[in-house]
């Protein structure tokens, strides 16, 4: 395996962890928003990611020596859970029967994920720059 797969790996892991913070943000920026109909609400999102090898040489799907693995973003899907009923007659969003929906958004665990996933995105950074390091001490090596 070449050494600078290091970086390609580092790379998409941090720009997957990237789409799952903007996700997190989202879901928390939408959090209070509320509805009168329970059909029109926010739902909160979430990344879905995937394992990928691909092979450099040879046929196709074929694992090799040289082959390389990142992670990169499936796709984001919707809870379905349902939205949150809350009885406001006086709200203007309310429907005939006095109620307005708010989003399927658990604060806290939003909070604990974008906690999760800035430390992975930093691990990811950690990951580049000790390899960034130990290729320039093996460059300086050689000028000894």
């Amino acid at each position: 395996m070449s050494t600078f797969k290091v970086f390609d790996i580092a790379g998409s892991g941090m720009a997957a962890q990237s789409v799952r913070i903007n996700t997190v943000a989202s879901n928390l920026a939408n959090a209070n928003s509320v509805s009168g109909d329970p059909g029109q609400v926010y739902k909160a999102r979430h990344p879905i990611f995937e394992a990928v090898r691909s092979a450099v040489s040879g046929a196709p799907g074929a694992v090799t020596a040289e082959a390389g693995a990142a992670v990169r973003v499936r796709g984001i899907t919707e809870v379905e859970a349902p939205p949150l009923a809350r009885y406001e007659p006086g709200n203007p969003l309310a429907d005939a029967n006095g109620y307005v929906y708010a989003p399927n958004v658990n604060v806290v665990e939003e909070m604990v994920d974008m906690i999760s996933a800035s430390r992975s995105y930093q691990n990811n950074v950690e990951v580049m720059n000790t390899s960034k390091e130990m290729l320039l001490a093996t460059l300086r090596l050689g000028q000894s």
